[in-house]
């Protein structure tokens, strides 16, 4: 390559590295980071100069690589990456991307960032590298331009004009400030947990006694999904009605966006915000009371239906659960379609045979209903209950348009028809989203709301929850109340308690 493209291109991404991670536009600015390089390099002995620009390429490709991880995790989960936290996340996704798309693209995607984080490394490094030869080189043009550079700089950024950037120090700033804040947050958050209203009080749950209390967690069912999955909404509604349920809706904001579901359904169930793995960890290794082990404690039954958990799960003593039906233990036999591979209405039908089919004590379950989670791969319609089987009918059937409303339309009318086909006097069931979808559905900027339905036929349980203000129906009215997902646990336990 000839010198001055070299040179052109080594600027352009010293450039864009000082500058993008902040600014999307930044090739347009002037990164003070990069007047202060080259005024400490023109200071440094010659011998210094090389291993120095090494040092600052490295240090710069790694804050392009942190700013790469921080675009990909604001599209997907709708926040900045966590260099403490996140290692988990990326355990997860890799995870996902075997379930999905099998093992070897699991190992082809991780193998395309390490390859790509490097190749940035190097570029960058490689780049700074150039960049010190020539300014070392032309030491007194190089001091002139950052003389001229720098009262530049200071005059825009006091003015506020938009060609002062100190992108990649921001950054750096932010994810200090980051890191620093998760671990104060350790200490509030175990004060947090440990400060439990409901902990030593009687009688919990005493009004819903003799009731089944089913919570269904939809995946990736936010409010977004209200406007397209509004007809199916309108007829669950009237099917409801028709056999003798009512609904009352509302909105709780969930910690999460987009992904990282464990963290919404440990919020809703201990009344405390768990918005990351730190907290999470906290969760599980206290004692916290959950949903789950008040019912049980109360005397019900505690079933936990995990479709996608396909090994050990230890987390699940912390809840509660007397059994947990996961992959294996639900015992399909239908096409492998990835990750999400059990359809929701299957789910739903082992649960009923394993738990429902006969006289029973009475029952609290979690379930997991994940066929509208991304990437949609299989929307299958809602079939006949009794030809469900084990789930081979399914090699049978053909799926439908795998799109996003329209897999969040599947396991809302799953949900319907199980309550239609099954349901009783004693069905108390609360339908909720654990996450909007990510941001590539939703645009960003879209708000964490997740639509939340209580269901039944005694009129009792609702007159219980009337001082809420949930609007009647599965959909709720854009003005709805709206609680953070923390808040539903001790307004549950109040409702029904006493």
């Amino acid at each position: 390559m000839a010198r001055p493209v070299r040179t052109a291109v080594a600027a352009l991404v010293v450039l864009a590295a000082l500058v993008v991670p902040r600014e999307p536009l930044g090739v347009l600015r002037l990164p003070v980071e990069g007047l202060l390089g080259v005024a400490l390099l023109l200071l440094l002995p010659a011998r210094a100069v090389r291993p120095a620009a090494t040092a600052a390429g490295v240090a710069l490709g790694a804050v392009a690589v942190v700013a790469a991880l921080d675009a990909g995790f604001r599209a997907v989960l709708a926040r900045p990456f966590d260099p403490l936290l996140d290692a988990t996340s990326v355990g997860a996704g890799v995870e996902f991307v075997a379930g999905s798309s099998g093992t070897a693209a699991a190992v082809a995607a991780v193998a395309g960032v390490v390859v790509a984080a490097l190749a940035l490394v190097v570029g960058v490094t490689l780049s700074v590298r150039h960049l010190a030869r020539l300014a070392v080189a032309h030491r007194r043009g190089a001091a002139r331009a950052v003389a001229v550079l720098t009262p530049v700089w200071l005059a825009c950024a006091l003015l506020g004009a938009p060609v002062a950037s100190a992108g990649a120090a921001l950054l750096v700033r932010d994810h200090a400030v980051q890191v620093g804040d998760g671990l104060a947050d350790a200490e509030a958050f175990a004060a947090e947990l440990a400060a439990d209203p409901f902990r030593d009080t009687g009688g919990l749950l005493d009004a819903l006694a003799g009731k089944d209390v089913v919570v269904a967690f939809v995946e990736s069912y936010g409010r977004d999904a209200l406007e397209p999955v509004g007809p199916h909404l309108a007829a669950g509604t009237a099917g409801l009605d028709a056999a003798g349920y009512a609904s009352r809706s509302g909105f709780l904001t969930s910690p999460v966006v987009g992904g990282n579901s464990w963290l919404a359904h440990a919020t809703f169930l201990s009344g405390v915000r768990v918005h990351d793995q730190r907290r999470y960890a906290a969760l599980v290794g206290s004692d916290r009371m959950t949903l789950t082990s008040a019912f049980g404690d109360a005397g019900w039954r505690t079933v936990g239906v995990m479709p996608g958990t396909t090994r050990e799960w230890p987390e699940a003593a912390f809840y509660g659960y007397d059994t947990v039906q996961d992959h294996a233990a639900l015992a399909y036999r239908g096409p492998d379609h990835g990750w999400a591979t059990v359809p929701d209405q299957y789910t739903l039908a082992a649960f009923q045979r394993a738990e429902r089919a006969g006289p029973h004590a009475p029952l609290m379950a979690e379930i997991a209903l994940v066929s509208s989670h991304a990437p949609w791969a299989y929307v299958p319609p809602v079939l006949d209950w009794a030809t469900l089987g084990d789930g081979s009918v399914y090699h049978d059937v053909p799926p439908g348009p795998a799109e996003y409303a329209g897999s969040i339309a599947y396991s809302l009318d799953s949900v319907v028809s199980w309550v239609q086909a099954y349901g009783d006097d004693d069905l108390v069931l609360l339908l909720l989203g654990d996450h909007q979808p990510s941001a590539a559905v939703t645009g960003v900027g879209e708000t964490a709301d997740v639509p939340i339905s209580v269901v039944t036929r005694d009129a009792a349980v609702l007159g219980r929850i009337a001082s809420w203000g949930w609007t009647p129906g599965l959909r709720p009215d854009p003005a709805a109340p709206v609680w953070p997902m923390e808040a539903f646990r001790d307004r549950f336990l109040a409702a029904f308690t006493g």
